[in-house]
C-alpha cells in the first residue's frame, strides 16, 4: 500500500486524524480540493466570530455614553472588515498545511473518490491505502422553491463586496440567527422568516423563547410561522415570496436553512458504504462505515456537527488505529454555542429531555446584566440549571447572555463530570459576576417530568 492512512478531506478533524496517525509513526496522506481547514477555518465558525466581533464594537461604542464617554460613530466600513477577515482566513489556512507537512504528511490539493476499498482516485493519480478516513464535512442548502438560485448561502456571505441594506434572512438555526444579529448590528434592516414558532429548534425552550425577545429587541423583524415559496429578480434587489403569499422587497434574500453531508462523487456505491435518506455516512461507536477498512469522521456522519466533536473523533480514531489506544468519544454532555446577540452557551439536556426520562427540578434565573443597568440597552441575561431530581445531578445548564459560551465552557466540566446541584451550591461565587448566579440559584423554578413518571 502507498499509505498506511488515507484522509480525505482537510477540515479540522481530518486534519487532526492525520497529524496524529503521522506522530503515531503511519505513513499518511491527505487530500482537500477547497481550502484547507475545513468550513470552520475559511467560511464558518472563525470568520463569522470576527463579523459577530464587529458588530459589537458598534453596540459598545454606543453603549458607552451611559459610563460618561461621548463616541461619534462613523459608518461601518464592510470592506475594510472583509479584506482584514480574509487576511486572517489566510493566515490560519496556511497553518493548516504546515501542520500536515510538520507531521509529516503527504499533501494533494485534488479531489478524491473510490475506486475500490482500498484505492482512490486523487486527483487522476492511483492511490492505495490500509486504512481510509471520510472526512468531507457538508455544504449548505437553498430551500427547493423557483429562484433559489436568486439567493445567497453562508458561503456567499463572506465574500459579499457591499453589506446589503436591507436583508431577507430564511431559518432560524445556528448561521441563520448569528447572521442576523451581526447584519442588524452592522445596520443592516433584517428579516428572519422561519417556519418554526420560534428560533433554535431543538434547543431548550426558554433559551428559544429568551432570543427571540433578544433578536427582537436588537430590531431584528420575525416572521416565524412562514415559508419561503419564491424569489424574484427585481433590479439588483429580490422579491420574496413567504408566508402564503405575502412579499418583502429586499436587496439580499439568505438561506440559512441547513446543510447536507458532502457525500455526493465519492464513488461510495463502488465500496459498499451506506447513507441514511440525508445523505450522511453511517458509522458505528468506533467510526466504521460498512466497509472495515473504512471509517468516517465529523459533518459527513450528520451527529454532532461541531469542529471540537469532529477534532475529538479523529484524535480518538488515530490513536485507536496506531497509537495503540483504543478510545472512543462520547456523543452526550457536547458542550455548544450559539454566536448570536447576546450568545448562547448550552451543555447536556434540555429541560424537555430530561423530564422524558422522570421528575427533575427546574432552576432559572432572569436578569438585567450589571453593564446594562448603566447603559440603558433592553438585554436580558437568561441561566438555567436542569436537575435530575432522584439522583441531583446538574444534567443540563443553559445560559443566554453576554459571555454565555465562555461560562458554559467552565460549566461543561462538572456537568460532564457529574456535579451535583449541592456541588454547585457550595462553590462560592466570584462578585460581581453574571457567572456567579450559577452557583447562588437556590430557589427552585418549577418541577418537570411528573407526569412522565407516573406513566
Amino acid at each position: 500500500m502507498d499509505f498506511d492512512l488515507f484522509v480525505i478531506g482537510g477540515g479540522s478533524g481530518g486534519v487532526r486524524c492525520a497529524r496524529i496517525a503521522a506522530g503515531h509513526g503511519a505513513r499518511v496522506g491527505v487530500a482537500e480540493e477547497r481550502f484547507w481547514g475545513g468550513t470552520c477555518v475559511n467560511v464558518g465558525c472563525v470568520p463569522k466570530k470576527l463579523l459577530v466581533q464587529a458588530g459589537e464594537y458598534g453596540a459598545w461604542a454606543d453603549d458607552a455614553a451611559g459610563f460618561g464617554w461621548t463616541i461619534k460613530k462613523g459608518p461601518h466600513d464592510w470592506a475594510k472588515l472583509i479584506a482584514a477577515k480574509d487576511k486572517e482566513i489566510n493566515r490560519l489556512n496556511g497553518i493548516y498545511r504546515r501542520l500536515l507537512d510538520g507531521a509529516g504528511c503527504k499533501i494533494f490539493d485534488a479531489r478524491a473518490t473510490f475506486i475500490d476499498a482500498h484505492t482512490l482516485d486523487v486527483g487522476g493519480q492511483r492511490i492505495t491505502a490500509e486504512h481510509i478516513v471520510i472526512a468531507t464535512g457538508g455544504n449548505p442548502e437553498r430551500v427547493p422553491v423557483p429562484g433559489a438560485e436568486l439567493a445567497i448561502i453562508s458561503d456567499d456571505t463572506f465574500y459579499l463586496p457591499v453589506m446589503p441594506k436591507k436583508i431577507a434572512i430564511v431559518g432560524s438555526g445556528f448561521i441563520a440567527v448569528e447572521f442576523a444579529g451581526i447584519f442588524r448590528a452592522l445596520g443592516a434592516e433584517v428579516h428572519l422568516i422561519y417556519r418554526q414558532p420560534l428560533p433554535l429548534r431543538g434547543f431548550d425552550q426558554d433559551l428559544r423563547e429568551g432570543l427571540a425577545e433578544a433578536l427582537a429587541a436588537q430590531g431584528v423583524i420575525l416572521h416565524p410561522n412562514c415559508s419561503p415559496e419564491k424569489v424574484e429578480a427585481a433590479g439588483d434587489g429580490r422579491i420574496l415570496t413567504y408566508g402564503g403569499g405575502q412579499k418583502l422587497e429586499v436587496d439580499t434574500v439568505f438561506f440559512a436553512t441547513g446543510r447536507r453531508p458532502a457525500t455526493a462523487r465519492l464513488g461510495l456505491e463502488n465500496v459498499g458504504v451506506t447513507v441514511n435518506k440525508s445523505g450522511a455516512i453511517i458509522v458505528d461507536a468506533k467510526l466504521r462505515t460498512a466497509a472495515p477498512n473504512i471509517y468516517s469522521i465529523g459533518d459527513v456522519t450528520d451527529r454532532i456537527n461541531l469542529t471540537p466533536f469532529a477534532i475529538a473523533e479523529g484524535h480518538a480514531l488515530a490513536d485507536s488505529l496506531f497509537g495503540n489506544k483504543p478510545r472512543a468519544v462520547s456523543l452526550d454532555n457536547v458542550p455548544a454555542a450559539v454566536f448570536s446577540t447576546p450568545p448562547i452557551g448550552t451543555v447536556g439536556l434540555t429541560e424537555e429531555q430530561a423530564a422524558a426520562n422522570g421528575p427533575v427540578d427546574v432552576y432559572v434565573a432572569k436578569f438585567t446584566p450589571m453593564r446594562h443597568t448603566l447603559s440603558g440597552r433592553a438585554r436580558k441575561t437568561m441561566m438555567k440549571l436542569v436537575v435530575d431530581q432522584a439522583t441531583q445531578k446538574v444534567v443540563g445548564a443553559h445560559m443566554l447572555g453576554e459571555d454565555a459560551p465562555e461560562l458554559i465552557q467552565g460549566i461543561a466540566i462538572a456537568v460532564v463530570m457529574g456535579a451535583t446541584k449541592a456541588d454547585f451550591d457550595r462553590t462560592i461565587g466570584i462578585h460581581p459576576t453574571a457567572a456567579e448566579e450559577f452557583v447562588t440559584m437556590r430557589t427552585r423554578t418549577r418541577v418537570a417530568g411528573v407526569a412522565q413518571a407516573a406513566e
